[in-house]
């Protein structure tokens, strides 16, 4: 009687392709030597990162590690840590705490609008000395890799959302840059001054902004924003901002 030993290695591979990739990794890698190399191989996971949409078909760029690729999947994923308050201020670096400082709050907040998307619960918030903090993201340990960046450079998204509240005025900038292998910039984008009058209507706002056609070398996003109160309150009555993205799209 035929056995699942017997059929042929192409076939093999693609029911395989199918199966959890932890369990491929727990299970089906350890029965024996020939599931081990075709797991330990790249088609089986080249073809579940075309599956799931993690890989433009067209490209003539490859991961050089496709199961890396395939876990890591950073096409369209957020690759900025902690964007909504929700482990505190871990992965961000305080870069100026004017004022009272940096501080959390909960959403929905009585002196601001409602977040429009309602997953997001929390978001940082200003005082009324300059509050600037920053977060740089490694491209490659996020499962990118040189040729792509280099070569197909697929666009780098960037966004974030501000509110102020009613009661106060406040002013809000956003930063990011581009940075090679050691950490020089290759391009950068500073947003203008926003300034929010008081007694705004308290509107949370998007900001976006797309890197496209940046040239070789960039390896690193460095993303920050910054603001303070214009009232000079003390307490934390500057603009908040939550739900930060950096996202990287074909």
């Amino acid at each position: 009687m035929a056995t699942i030993g017997d059929l042929h290695e192409d076939i093999l591979m693609v029911l395989l392709s199918y199966i959890p990739a932890r369990e491929l990794i727990l299970t089906c890698r350890l029965v024996c030597r020939a599931w081990k190399e075709l797991v330990d191989g790249v088609h089986i996971w080249k073809r579940m990162c075309l599956r799931e949409g993690y890989f433009k078909r067209g490209w003539d760029i490859f991961p050089e590690d496709w199961m890396r690729f395939y876990f890591f999947h950073p096409l369209m994923k957020n690759l900025l840590k902690n964007p909504c308050a929700e482990e505190q201020f871990q992965f961000w670096t305080i870069d100026d705490n004017g004022g009272d400082h940096w501080n959390i709050e909960d959403l929905p907040e009585a002196h601001t609008d409602n977040f429009p998307d309602k997953g997001v619960n929390k978001y940082f918030v200003t005082s009324y000395g300059l509050c600037r903090k920053s977060q740089i993201i490694d491209l490659v340990e996020n499962g990118l890799w040189g040729n792509l960046l280099d070569v197909i450079q697929p666009k780098i998204v960037v966004k974030d959302w501000y509110a102020a509240r009613r009661d106060c005025g406040c002013i809000y900038r956003l930063h990011v840059s581009l940075l090679s292998e050691k950490k020089c910039i290759v391009q950068k984008y500073k947003s203008k001054v926003i300034k929010i009058p008081q007694w705004s209507d308290a509107k949370w706002n998007e900001i976006v902004h797309v890197f496209k056609d940046y040239g070789p070398g960039v390896r690193y996003v460095k993303f920050s924003h910054e603001g303070q109160d214009t009232q000079f309150w003390a307490g934390w009555y500057g603009i908040r901002v939550t739900n930060s993205s950096v996202t990287i799209e074909p």
